[in-house]
């Protein structure tokens, strides 16, 4: 076996475990950040309390925890009918505060068509041509025109999300008519890791590269 063999080897061992740490550590930092911004707010409110909150941020892993069990028991507060009532009178408020309501609306509108049981967002895996004729993709449906945009489309269209490559958190929103664009019977979480691994993990092959 060569020297470049060897490395290669090396490396497939490796650079699965080095990216899976980096995304979580990044979402670590995320969560990290929202709890040191909660903590900042409490202590704003309540100076008496800054001490004790100090001494949480500076205990690794807390923040995390404690944002996760927050955002835990948030959903079990707003599963039932007094949860979805204070829910609404809060989406009322922030509907009312300029600039806020603009903002805050549309991140909510999008979370719920991703999120919610009842939402059509990326349920689909589509084949469409992108970025020209003759050159295909994999892309998801988002759902179809509405409004002023619909009115000006002839015939019928859906609204697709195009991922980049290896990236699927950036990408492009196209709006296609329904006959150019193909249905596939693959799930979304396969189409993702066809995408992420550009093509290299193939939906039903093997996924497995040799090293030679």
């Amino acid at each position: 076996m060569s020297l470049k063999s060897i490395f290669i080897a090396g490396m497939l061992v490796w650079l699965p475990l080095t990216i899976t740490i980096w995304v979580l550590w990044q979402l670590l930092a995320v969560f990290d950040g929202i709890f040191r911004a909660m903590v900042s707010a409490l202590s704003t409110v309540a100076p008496s309390l800054a001490p004790a909150l100090d001494k949480l941020v500076n205990i690794p892993g807390v923040g995390v925890v404690l944002v996760l069990a927050a955002i835990f028991l948030t959903g079990l507060a707003v599963a039932n009918m007094v949860g979805q009532w204070w829910l609404a009178r809060w989406d009322g408020l922030m509907a009312r505060i300029p600039l806020v309501k603009t903002i805050y609306s549309s991140v909510k509108q999008v979370s719920d068509t991703l999120f919610s049981s009842s939402g059509n967002a990326f349920r689909k895996a589509l084949l469409v041509q992108y970025p020209h004729q003759g050159a295909w993709t994999i892309a998801f449906m988002t759902g179809t025109p509405g409004g002023e945009v619909a009115e000006h489309l002839q015939g019928d269209h859906v609204s697709v999300y195009v991922p980049t490559t290896p990236n699927p958190t950036s990408g492009f929103f196209l709006m296609l008519p329904r006959s150019e664009v193909i249905e596939l019977q693959m799930s979304v979480d396969t189409a993702l890791k066809y995408i992420i691994s550009m093509g290299v993990v193939v939906p039903g092959g093997p996924s497995n590269p040799q090293v030679h």
